[in-house]
Parts: C-alpha cells; structure tokens; sequence
C-alpha cells in the first residue's frame, strides 16, 4: 500500500511508535481489524467490541506475519512493532484518510434516506464501462465500514465508489474527512433515523456534512424531484447537477427543470423498466433491469455521475443495463409458483411505500402476466423513527390498503399500529384485501403461522428494518436455492 510505512502510519494517526529494534521500512499489505484475516505485512488495528477485545488477539497476528499493531493498551512484551494511540476507532479513520490522499483516485460518495445501495451499484456499473472501479461491499457504509472500504482499494483504483449512511450528527463530517469525495451524490430526505435527527430539515442538514470535505472543484449531484433536495441552491458556490422524471409529467410543469431526466418509462413488471434519458439536449434509450420506478432515479443519478466523468450515452445505458439486484434489497426470487421480493435489508417509511408501489403496480400490455397472482406484503418494525413511529407504522398500513395489496401480514411489536392503520382504512374504503389483514407479535410466531396465509403463485414482498432478521422470512418462503 502506497506509504504505508509504520513510520508514515504513526503520524498519520498521532500515534507513539513502541518497538526496541530496528523499524522495518516495509509498507503494509493491508489493514484488518479482524485478527483472522491478518497475514504477512498486514496492520492490524486492535479494536474493543461489544463481545470481542481486538488486544486480546495481538500476539496472534504477529505470530502470522504482521507488520504492526495500532492499540489503545501495549501487550506485554510484543513481538513487533505498536503504535500507540488514545482511541483505535479514531485511528483507523485517520489512517484512511491517509490513505486515500496517497492514491490519485476520483472518489463518489453517495447518502441519502432511501436507494443508497442500489445507487451506488448503478453507478459502479456505469463507471465499471470506462474506468477501473472500487466500491463498498455489503453494509460497510459507516464509521468502520467506509475506513476499511478505503483501505481495501486497490493501487490502481481509478474511481471509488462509497456508501456513505448515519445515524447521528457529526457521523458525515467524519466520513466526509475520509473519503475526501469529488462528487457527492444524495438519493434523497425521508423520515428515517428521525429518533436521532429529529426532522426531514435535521436529516438534510446531517446527509450536507458530506460537502464539508468535498474536493476544491467537486461537483453535488441531487435527486430534483425531492422537495428538500430541490432547495439546495448551491453547493461550495457550484450549482447542483439534478436528476428527476417529474419533469417529463404533464402535471409537473417543470419541463427540462432537472438536468438529467427521464422520459417516456414504460414498466415493465418484476422484469424493470424502460425508459428514455435526456441530457443536455440528447435522448437515448435505457433498459433499467431491476424493478419498479425508484430504479428509474437510481438509474438517473448513475447517468448524471456518468456525464460528470466523461462516459458516453453508449456507455452508460450499457451500464445501466448490466446491473445486479443485491441480495434483501429489491431481488426477485422464483420459488417454485411463487415470487420473493427480498427488500429486507432495512425500511424506513419512505423504502416501504417504494416497495409496496412496485409489489402492486400495474404492467405494461406487453410485460409477461402471470394468472391469478395475489400480492402479498409481509411487512415488520421500521426502526428509528423517533416520537412519530406510531403514526407512520399507520400510515403504512393505510398505504398498503390503498394500493391494492390483496394481503397484509404485519410482525413486530411496533408493527402493530401498521395493522390497525390498515384495518382502518379498509373499514373507510368498504373494502378489505381478500387475503385479509394479518398480525404477529414477533418474527418467531410469523415463521411459525404465515403459511396458513399464503397461496402457491403468490408474489411476496418482505420487508423490515435489518435488526428483525427478516432474511430468515425470505428463506423460509423462497429456501436458500432459490433463482434469482
């Protein structure tokens, strides 16, 4: 890794170098704080969890070949060289940081409430059409998981693609430091983490910190149909890049308002979408292969960081076309008559709503049918909402009502109030799902009982806030062999 030194690694982080013979002017291989995946030249960086203290593990990763130790507390007589510092965690960062000032790369941060995943993976795809690209793997979007993301960037990285997500203030200040971002992209200002942030003007001001360290000429790229987004005026004294599809509504009244936009989406069922890109006065044709319309803006926002480095309108619904669904967000599993739709990962008021819309929306004339399927939503607690959680959770079961879902199936405690908002308003409308609304008090009695609920060649969606563990649900439903 490009100076990477244990000299050069001390005072990135201020730490104290501790070692009685002579320093080895090796740079390191990689930066773990796993003690298992430590091997020869690795920095391993002891960290104290919840369960697991990493200083326990020292005099293992020496005995594998390590080049250092970054610890709060020296081990007796250590095998090789520490690097004493106040706060591991803080460390790490630091060193990331550094990191990422060795290596000429362009790096893309992505935040928002909604679609960050599912962004990022459009617009690696995209850029995957010209450049060498890095990008977060699985949840490594936080204070630990954009470091290590960091730090496991290739040499010849040409772009690096971030997730970035928080939960609390001063969480993307921090990683704004790291990633040092040139373009910074936000999907969007839902009511998530609302326990924390307080309001949709507390989650606008917490996702801005990610320009605090955004580079000299970086450029902000903006969801333009988002009305809180829509306000940003200027970023850094630069005009925003926007992306949307209202314009391209009658209704809107906004024709050519976004800078990117699409046009003339023709969806396509479970199998995406279709749609027309414009941009600066061009259109072309674009296949968005994963479902429902949230994709057409995450498509977008990949066109519109696309444009900003370089690539063609070839190249970009080349890489559009080319994406993956990632497993509990948004992945269509056939199981047997039945369809999954693994969104699990996580849900906040706004996701749900997206995936309940996608769950009931109506095909296009030519997109295959399938007779007599039901849409089922087996729904669980959205977390961190804060004092409004009740209503919200009742807002949407109302939802789920109105768009037409023919079952309901709640789980969770807070989930409750999601089956009384839809009990209610299908009392209000005179009409009730004809697979009836549904409650369970936890995940364990819902893997015990949904079965009585549901038909073969129904279509499932299932989604919860991550800590439910609803991925068990999706491989109760679809087994662990199902297609995708």
């Amino acid at each position: 890794m490009k100076h990477m030194t244990l000299e050069n690694l001390a005072g990135a982080c201020g730490g104290r170098l501790v070692f009685s013979g002579e320093l080895p002017g090796t740079e390191c291989a990689s930066v773990v704080i796993d003690s298992r995946q430590a091997g020869e030249n690795s920095l391993f960086i002891a960290v104290k969890g919840e369960r697991v203290d990493g200083h326990c593990f020292i005099p293992d990763v020496f005995e594998k070949g390590a080049l250092g130790v970054v610890c709060e507390r020296l081990p007796e007589n250590p095998a090789g060289p520490c690097i004493l510092v106040e706060d591991s965690l803080k460390a790490l960062r630091q060193i990331a940081a550094f990191y990422r000032e060795q290596l000429p790369v362009k790096v893309v941060g992505i935040t928002g409430s909604v679609g960050k995943t599912s962004t990022k993976e459009f617009i690696a795809a995209v850029l995957s059409r010209k450049y060498r690209v890095h990008k977060t793997q699985g949840n490594f979007n936080n204070e630990i998981g954009v470091p290590l993301t960091v730090l496991s960037m290739p040499e010849d990285t040409e772009v690096a693609v971030l997730e970035m997500g928080i939960n609390h203030f001063g969480e993307m200040h921090r990683l704004s430091r790291i990633a040092q971002p040139d373009i910074c992209v936000m999907t969007n200002i839902g009511q998530c983490h609302l326990e924390f942030l307080g309001s949709r003007e507390g989650i606008l001001k917490a996702k801005s910190e990610i320009f605090d360290f955004m580079q000299e000429n970086g450029r902000a790229v903006l969801n333009g149909d988002d009305d809180m987004l829509a306000s940003v005026g200027q970023v850094k004294g630069r005009k925003p890049v926007t992306y949307g599809i209202s314009c391209a509504r009658p209704e809107a009244g906004a024709a050519g308002s976004c800078d990117v936009y699409a046009g003339d989406i023709r969806m396509k069922g479970l199998l995406g979408s279709e749609a027309v890109f414009c941009h600066a006065g061009k259109e072309f044709p674009v296949r968005i292969p994963l479902p429902g319309e949230h994709m057409v803006y995450n498509a977008l926002a990949a066109a519109a960081t696309g444009f900003l480095l370089g690539l063609s309108e070839e190249e970009i619904a080349a890489g559009i076309a080319d994406v993956r669904s990632v497993s509990g967000r948004s992945r269509i599993l056939q199981a047997g008559s039945r369809i999954v739709i693994d969104d699990c990962y996580n849900a906040n008021p706004v996701s749900v709503e997206a995936a309940v819309d996608l769950l009931t929306q109506k095909e296009e004339k030519d997109a295959p049918q399938r007779a007599a399927s039901r849409r089922v939503a087996v729904l669980g607690d959205m977390l961190e909402l804060g004092e409004q959680e009740k209503q919200l959770h009742e807002r949407v079961g109302r939802y789920c009502v109105k768009k037409g879902a023919d079952c309901l199936i709640c789980a969770g405690p807070l989930s409750r109030a999601m089956y009384e908002g839809a009990l209610s308003e299908a009392e209000k409308e005179g009409r009730r799902p004809s697979g009836g609304i549904h409650y369970f008090p936890d995940r364990e009695t819902l893997l015990a009982g949904i079965g009585a609920w549901l038909e073969e060649g129904d279509t499932i969606l299932v989604k919860a806030s991550h800590s439910m563990g609803f991925e068990a649900v999706v491989e109760l439903l679809a087994g662990k062999g199902a297609n995708t």
